[in-house]
């Protein structure tokens, strides 16, 4: 059977789970909500860094991301933080996508799965 890894538990949820080969995140939002869109999106990518460092991988594993706007209208600012961390010779999968938050502060929430080396 193959184990079943927790990192960064919480009260309601598990920052990351790591089974068979793969590294699931859970939603990452901003730390400080305050930020404008784009600089919300850096923080979470600082967030997802850390997260994959800790499960022994990093972004250019990344299988697929998904990304929820609670306004497609800061998807520039977004995609200009994306754009500056992005791996370019290993781009995952992405889709976005506009979604109610739940914190009506927090403008962008991101999830998605690496692969472990």
């Amino acid at each position: 059977m193959s184990p079943i890894t927790r990192l960064q538990p919480e009260a309601r949820l598990t920052g990351a789970v790591i089974h068979n080969g793969l590294v699931y995140l859970a939603g990452q939002v901003a730390d400080d909500a305050t930020l404008d869109a784009e600089g919300q999106m850096a923080d979470i990518l600082r967030q997802v860094d850390t997260l994959l460092a800790e499960a022994g991988t990093d972004k250019s594993r990344l299988i697929s991301v998904q990304i929820f706007l609670a306004d497609m209208g800061d998807m520039a600012g977004m995609n200009r933080a994306w754009d500056a961390w992005l791996d370019r010779a290993n781009k995952p999968a992405r889709a976005t996508v506009e979604a109610s938050l739940a914190d009506p502060h927090w403008r962008v929430e991101l999830t998605g799965i690496a692969a472990l080396p």
